[in-house]
């Protein structure tokens, strides 16, 4: 099976059109062709002697998350998630946003499976930049961001990979839940809902997780950092409805340049005074050094806009999982239109 769904995607790419996106279509198979290619069961990497015993430590921790991903939260059990890959970079790609001077709005990019994505991702960093380049020439905002997973929505068996293995217990089984998640819902044509759901369904699941397996130290400090990232998410999306508003005000174009200047400004002081609060913590200090704009804005809210809708739903559904996925599939099944009106009012109440 897998090597027909393989076969299947590489004969794709000669039926597209245009020499642009033929390049594009070529890139992304051949290095998930690549990524599959070196991907290896995890029980057998436990049984090499060649496997350092740190990264042993870590794939035992992976497989035990990746259990209790179905056991306790419903995720599909499945394939994915039981292999290892070393890609030898740090990242499994490059994602890159773009909006328009004056818009938080991100510019879309359509795909035979996926449907339409607010953003492109690409192998190699250098063709990431490239992208980006070319879209900076036409005027547009860009922002580009390494991205340690991604899913296949389960046409594939996702591995483990390099990108993430390390990471701290809760962000390792945060990832593998959120990528989890697109596989029992993914609305084509619609990236923020389907990043949000996936978002609602990772911090749902670390919490159980955490419950079940950390100290109570390891949870306080969890805690912390999701406070501060929360704390972080309400400044980016209080100027995204700020820079929304002030855009469409009609006024001269150098005016509205000096205009959004000062706001991104502001918004960058008002971090720094958000940053002494937290003691001094610099987990974002990263983020602000990329000097943001309306994309870097824009691929923040895709992750997290409908976040505080999706969570009053599994409240609602009592804190059920099952029942969330369902209500969650009902509403997939609404045009956007209606869906997006069904949030509002999901929050509301």
């Amino acid at each position: 099976m897998r090597v027909r769904r393989l076969l299947i995607l590489a004969a794709l790419v000669p039926l597209l059109c245009g020499c642009d996106t033929l390049r594009y279509y070529s890139q992304a198979v051949g290095g998930h062709l690549d990524l599959m290619r070196r991907a290896a069961p995890i029980d057998e990497q436990l049984g090499r002697d060649a496997v350092p015993a740190a990264l042993k430590l870590k794939l035992q921790e992976a497989l035990r998350i990746r259990e209790f991903a179905s056991r306790e939260l419903g995720l599909p059990d499945n394939g994915s998630y039981r292999s290892y890959a070393d890609l030898g970079r740090p990242f499994a790609l490059w994602n890159v946003f773009a909006a328009p001077e004056f818009s938080l709005e991100p510019v879309s990019s359509c795909f035979v499976v996926a449907g339409c994505v607010s953003y492109r991702g690409y192998f190699r960093e250098t063709d990431a930049q490239a992208e980006g380049a070319s879209l900076r020439a036409q005027g547009y905002d860009v922002h580009i961001g390494g991205v340690p997973a991604y899913s296949t929505l389960g046409w594939f068996d996702d591995p483990v990979l390099n990108t993430f293995i390390q990471y701290p217990e809760a962000g390792l089984a945060r990832l593998m839940f959120h990528e989890l998640a697109h596989q029992v819902l993914y609305v084509k044509n619609d990236t923020r809902f389907n990043e949000s759901f996936a978002v609602t369904v990772e911090q749902a699941g670390v919490e159980r997780w955490l419950v079940q397996s950390a100290s109570k130290n390891d949870r306080a400090a969890y805690e912390r950092l999701q406070r501060m990232k929360n704390e972080f998410v309400a400044l980016i999306l209080k100027y995204r409805a700020t820079l929304e508003q002030y855009y469409g005000q009609d006024l001269p174009v150098e005016e509205k340049r000096l205009g959004k200047a000062r706001r991104f400004a502001e918004m960058e002081e008002e971090y720094r005074q958000l940053k002494a609060s937290w003691g001094g913590f610099a987990g974002y200090d990263r983020w602000f050094a990329g000097k943001p704009n309306n994309a870097t804005l824009a691929s923040v809210s895709l992750y997290t806009e409908l976040v505080p809708a999706f969570h009053a739903l599994l409240e609602r559904e009592g804190g059920d999982l099952a029942r969330f996925y369902a209500a969650a599939k009902q509403l997939a099944r609404l045009s956007k239109e209606e869906r997006d009106a069904r949030m509002q009012s999901i929050l509301k109440h």
